[in-house]
């Protein structure tokens, strides 16, 4: 045995034990022997269980036409293969007519292999990869199938795949309706597969599968296709139900893959095993109503979802909207069935492309038995259509016996004779309806790939040569080798009769779906609608032409939360995925303009955030202004206390003569009285909109009005001082010192010192002066607008001689408090410094303290407090004695003791 024989030979053996373990996994307690012995066993009983036509090239075909296997001997050490499968389904029936229609149509064309016949070798796999393994195994070694015999052809000696029928070459066979039968093949067979619906990805690998061909699209695209969906319509919270295998577990890995970063969460995921079907499926339904996701996704066989909707009619779970994979988007038992329109209108999902053949229709109408003598599967279907026996002998009781006794009948095929006149032109079923061929027209596109790269295998290259077999460089209908064909079928590339551009990529076709969507009818059944394609990640949709199952064209909505709002951001919650998550307010000064935004922007120092923190707007300029209520007040106090000093001013003026008011020099008395007029009017600056003139006046003005008056009071407090103890023996020559023209000039020294304190604030002003200054630092939609120290210096300077004259006086006058005298004005001025000091050294942390304009006010406010301090406390005992007590307002009263 040479070692390409050897190579094969080992590659049965390994294929025979993948087959064993898919035995197992179906259930089947079956040895290695066993399977051996199916798979060196010949197909069936009889040696034309299939259906055959002999060409020049023979392709074989392998379908799931029956779904009810014969059953296993109570041991489990015999698999019946010698008994057929019974159940014939119509619709693989049609898999199998496109198959033939198509070799039909290829083989009356002038263009595509002109002068060769096509032919097939088709046979049934019974859903089973055991029947299928054991059919693909009759066709590529054909009556050599025998476990005497030699069970392979040599591949050395370039003897090609050997069918059934005589020595005809197999060189491709079309088949593999699931992708675990799929791969059995691939890995058994030395000639190529190709599968019209087996969809997992990892039958995209060329290293474990060279020679594996699909024109079904990977799971991949679909599962991606979904993902788009999701991300379209904003589905950020998505509940999960598959398949317990590499269908749906493989394509909800590829979801999630093509979801992350779009914020996309699956609540939950529920597994289906088919072997526990009622109770999986029920405990899905009870995660499905209780979890808040209102999508759902299904990437599972259509029989499993029937049975998930029949769970959740029973506990009325109605208002979800289902999102299905290729596998049950189309299944028409699912349309017609009541539960399904109950629980599950308006789903929307991937189907596999659907596309019309021209003719297909009138073929299929047109067949009969008579036409096709050898085709059993036809018969049988015929038989079973119109209840009548094709060629045998009619029995008058079968239209008499109950469904199951026909049923036996049929079986046993004792049906009454058919008359000829049945026709399938009336007939509609699975067989006859051909308004969505999807993977019939998979079937279809199959045979032509094969038999584009067999045309371009036996195309010459001298294309003028008249005769291709005289050319000892063309091959040989009768002898194609596999790994000769795998070469064109890898660049195979054409257009189909419906002008479809038609290619392998690395064995797979380019994914192409329809989006199908579930419509209710005005009768109240369901209807299927094509809403979209897909074309590789391209995703078409026509969004209006939806109807949801909420029987409305508007999205339904399934968030675990709800958008956040502009104006706000997200917060994970701890522990839950990123789709949860409450929505913080944005802070004071800060926007967010996008919803779902992650984090808050701060706006720019001379902005502000609106009142909903959606956008940063020009902040507004805030002052002390005289329209508002604060400024008003102000100025009221400030402008009655200008008035009161100038009405003191007037009853001084007037009464100038008496003794109160000459008492300790009725001269200071009036300066004291301007410079507290002074002080008043002074406040009145600070009020308003500041310009760089009212910045430099406000400290000039506030400067020498009070240091004016505490002069004053100063000068006042020594001259008392000095009046009391010049009384004394020996200190008659005091007063000298301290009379008018004396305490004018005291008045002129302290003055003439802040005056000179004065020019360098005017240098201070002129060089480093106050500036109105936006304060950007304090937070809030309005700023304000304040006069700026540019230099602290100057402004100390002012404040620190204040408050020296202010200590001073305060020190003198409460030394003299106490002198004998019935008017001592030492107490008066005593009790003002106190408010006055009292005053400004509350004013020091009050001011700090107070933000924008507030801290203008403050001032404002120490100003007029210690200035009615000093007019209250010094005047108002005068001008209560001089007005109201006139009899105290004699020398004699004020001399008493």
């Amino acid at each position: 045995m040479s070692r390409l024989s050897w190579f094969f030979t080992l590659r049965l053996c390994s294929s025979l034990l993948l087959v064993e373990l898919v035995c197992r996994q179906l259930g089947l307690r079956v040895g290695l022997q066993v399977v051996q012995t199916a798979a060196c066993s010949r197909w069936g009983a009889s040696s034309d269980q299939g259906l055959f036509q002999e060409g020049d090239v023979v392709i074989g075909g392998l379908f799931s036409l029956y779904y009810k296997p014969p059953a296993i001997d109570s041991d489990f050490t015999q698999l019946p293969y010698y008994k057929p499968c019974t159940g014939l389904e119509n619709l693989p029936l049609q898999y199998i007519h496109a198959m033939v229609f198509a070799v039909e149509e290829i083989n009356h064309s002038t263009t595509l292999l002109p002068g060769v016949k096509l032919g097939y070798h088709i046979h049934d796999s019974c859903a089973l990869p055991l029947w299928a393994m054991q059919a693909a195994l009759s066709l590529v070694g054909g009556d050599a199938a025998s476990c005497n015999s030699t069970a392979l052809p040599d591949y050395s000696a370039g003897e090609g795949i050997r069918g059934r029928r005589g020595d005809q070459t197999v060189p491709l066979i079309i088949g593999g309706s699931s992708s675990i039968t799929a791969q059995i093949l691939s890995r058994i067979l030395g000639p190529l597969a190709m599968s019209y619906t087996a969809s997992c990805p990892c039958l995209s690998d060329r290293r474990e599968f060279p020679n594996f061909f699909r024109t079904m699209p990977s799971d991949i695209y679909q599962a991606r296709a979904i993902a788009q969906l999701s991300i379209r319509f904003n589905w950020t919270w998505i509940g999960a139900v598959v398949a317990n295998n590499d269908y749906g577990l493989v394509a909800i890995k590829v979801f999630q893959e093509e979801t992350r970063g779009a914020g996309v969460c699956l609540a939950f995921v529920e597994t289906l095993q088919r072997e526990n079907i009622v109770s999986d499926a029920r405990r899905a339904a009870l995660t499905i109503q209780a979890s808040t996701a209102k999508v759902v996704l299904i990437f599972t066989w259509y029989t499993d979802v029937r049975e998930l909707f029949l769970q959740l009619a029973k506990i009325n779970v109605t208002d979800r909207q289902f999102l299905a994979s290729e596998a049950w988007s189309t299944s028409s038992d699912l349309l017609q069935d009541p539960v399904t329109s109950k629980v599950a209108s308006g789903v929307v999902g991937v189907a596999i492309r659907s596309s019309a053949i021209p003719g297909f229709e009138n073929y299929v109408r047109s067949l009969k038995p008579s036409g096709r003598p050898d085709d059993k599967f036809f018969k049988e279907f015929w038989e079973k259509m119109f209840g009548c026996s094709v060629g045998a002998t009619p029995l008058s009781t079968y239209a008499s016996s109950p469904p199951p006794q026909q049923d036996r009948l049929l079986q046993k095929g004792s049906l009454p004779l058919c008359s000829g006149t049945e026709s399938l032109e009336g007939v509609q079923n699975h067989f006859t309806d051909v308004s969505q061929l999807r993977v019939t027209y998979n079937v279809y596109l199959a045979v032509y790939a094969a038999a584009h790269a067999v045309h371009s295998l036996l195309s010459c290259p001298d294309r003028q040569s008249s005769s291709r077999n005289n050319s000892s460089s063309c091959f040989s209908p009768k002898h194609i080798e596999p790994k000769e064909l795998l070469q064109h079928l890898n660049k195979v590339n054409f257009t189909t009769p419906q002008g479809e551009m038609f290619y392998f990529q690395e064995g797979d076709t380019p994914a192409k779906y329809d989006l199908v969507n579930w419509q209710e009818t005005p009768e109240g059944s369901l209807k299927l609608v094509l809403i979209g394609r897909v074309d590789g990640f391209d995703l078409h949709l026509n969004e209006s032409a939806i109807q949801w199952s909420t029987g409305s064209n508007q999205v339904p909505t399934s968030v675990c939360s709800e958008s956040c709002t502009p104006g706000t951001r997200k917060a994970n919650r701890k522990g839950e995925p990123v789709c949860c998550f409450d929505c913080i307010q944005c802070a004071e000064g800060e926007i967010s303009n996008q919803t779902d935004s992650l984090h808050c922007e701060r706006c720019p120092s001379e902005f502000w955030s609106n009142a909903k923190q959606t956008a940063c707007i020009p902040r507004q300029l805030d002052f002390l202004s005289f329209n508002e209520t604060l400024g008003i007040t102000l100025t009221t106090a400030a402008v009655s206390g200008a008035v009161v000093t100038t009405a003191v001013f007037v009853v001084f003026l007037y009464y100038h003569q008496t003794p109160v008011v000459r008492a300790n020099n009725s001269e200071l008395s009036f300066l004291l009285l301007l410079s507290l007029k002074l002080c008043f009017l002074c406040s009145l600056v600070f009020i308003g909109r500041p310009s760089v003139w009212s910045c430099r006046f406000q400290q000039a003005a506030f400067g020498i009005s009070f240091v004016l008056c505490v002069s004053c009071l100063q000068v006042k407090t020594i001259v008392v001082l000095a009046a009391f103890r010049s009384a004394r023996p020996g200190a008659g020559a005091l007063m000298k010192w301290f009379g008018p023209g004396q305490q004018r000039g005291s008045v002129c020294l302290f003055s003439f010192i802040q005056v000179r304190n004065v020019l360098i604030c005017i240098i201070w002003l002129l060089f480093s002066p106050p500036v109105p200054q936006v304060d950007l630092d304090i937070p809030g939609l309005k700023v304000t607008l304040e006069c700026a120290m540019a230099s602290v210096v100057g402004f100390s300077l002012v404040l620190g001689y204040i408050g020296l004259l202010a200590c001073t006086c305060l020190l003198l006058a409460f030394l003299a408090r106490k002198l004998p005298d019935n008017f001592n004005e030492a107490k008066l001025i005593t009790f003002s410094m106190l408010i006055f000091c009292a005053v400004w050294v509350a004013f020091v942390p009050a001011y700090v303290s107070s933000p924008g304009k507030y801290a203008v006010a403050v001032e404002i406010f120490a100003i007029l407090a210690s200035s009615y301090g000093l007019l209250l406390c010094i005047f108002a005992p005068k001008c209560f004695i001089i007005l109201l007590r006139p009899e105290k307002n004699t020398k004699k009263h004020l001399m008493a003791r």
